[in-house]
């Protein structure tokens, strides 16, 4: 197990660094470049300007330098601009010889500094990080428990009407989109269209204080697309265990129903929905933009269509390697829950 654990260690560190690359030479292509240094300057900034602008700041540097010098790996680059002043990325030029550092990269925790929101990156998504983690804690608090047990319902008892209507309604809540469900739940209870207003419609208070009102609305929409496809992966899973060999021989020895669900069939049924559970997370991350944006809830998934938008290299830079992070770091916990579930594959 941990020889396994470490070659998918360093697996993920590789993947981890070339798809950093990737998005860090797609963020820092010349139009992106071109459209910051207007942004920060002037939108009437001649050629000449702009690659002033860009040159003294080091953008126009080598691709693999620069990627260098964002990781920290590289000493940062010292130019001197057109006034005279020392412009560097590590230091200002008013910062003392002796406190002036040649590296400051993410290995450092210097994450940049946001060109939008004119605050420390780090700080900012961490922020984000943490309202969206309080989001999908709630919503896998939700999601998981209920998805498992309608899946786990419908596949003991294969074709009856409880199978049907289960299969039905978890189909339905998946093909329902969040925009859709949103809009719907918004509408109806917390709205005074209908007269209810059991629930406020807006979750901004919920990134201070979070509580039934405020946020069972934006936890329900996002579980209720993810909970269909859990239950479905459950079910069919729990069907296929159901008819297997060791699941007929307990019958015919006399074994009660629960106790063959419950200690013989429900373990090796939840191996294949294990991983289903752990690519949600993911998809949590970022797959929640909509809702966030619906229920006007500012979390990481804002925060990633505010840098996208705005151009925001280094946010956007920030939050793409978190993404990658995240997914990353889930799939190495699903494949070492599945070596466990699996005495199979743990033996071989």
């Amino acid at each position: 197990m941990g020889l396994f654990i470490l070659r998918r260690l360093g697996v993920m560190l590789l993947t981890a660094l070339c798809l950093t690359f990737i998005v860090f030479w797609l963020t820092n292509l010349y139009p992106n470049l071109e459209k910051l240094a207007k942004t920060q300057g002037n939108f009437r900034m001649s050629d000449e300007a702009v690659t002033s602008y860009l040159t003294n700041r080091g953008y126009l540097e080598p691709m693999p330098l620069k990627f260098g010098q964002w990781l920290g790996v590289v000493p940062g680059y010292v130019n001197e601009g057109s006034d005279g002043k020392i412009i560097a990325r590590c230091f200002s030029g008013d910062t003392p010889v002796e406190e002036r550092s040649r590296y400051c990269g993410i290995l450092q925790g210097d994450w940049g500094f946001s060109t939008v929101f004119k605050d420390d990156v780090g700080s900012l998504v961490a922020t984000r990080l943490a309202l969206t983690g309080k989001l999908m804690f709630f919503v896998m608090l939700l999601m998981v428990p209920t998805a498992l047990l309608i899946g786990v319902l419908a596949g003991m008892r294969e074709g009856s009407k409880l199978d049907r209507s289960l299969s039905t309604a978890s189909i339905l809540t998946t093909a329902t989109p969040e925009y859709v469900s949103g809009v719907i739940f918004i509408a109806v209870f917390a709205s005074s269209a209908f007269g209810l207003k059991w629930f406020k419609g807006s979750a901004t208070s919920a990134m201070e204080s979070a509580n039934f009102e405020n946020f069972f609305l934006p936890v329900l929409t996002i579980s209720l697309y993810g909970m269909g496809y859990i239950a479905r992966m459950t079910r069919a899973s729990m069907t296929e265990v159901m008819t297997a060999q060791y699941i007929r021989t307990a019958r015919l020895k006399g074994v009660k129903f629960s106790d063959i669900v419950m200690k013989h069939a429900l373990r090796n049924a939840l191996i294949a929905p294990f991983t289903v559970i752990m690519l949600q997370i993911p998809w949590l991350l970022n797959g929640v933009v909509i809702v966030e944006t619906l229920f006007n809830y500012k979390g990481f998934g804002w925060l990633l269509v505010q840098a996208a938008s705005n151009n925001d290299i280094e946010l956007l830079l920030a939050v793409s390697v978190v993404s990658v992070v995240v997914v990353l770091v889930t799939q190495l916990i699903s494949d070492i829950g599945y070596v466990y579930l699996n005495p199979r594959i743990r033996i071989s």
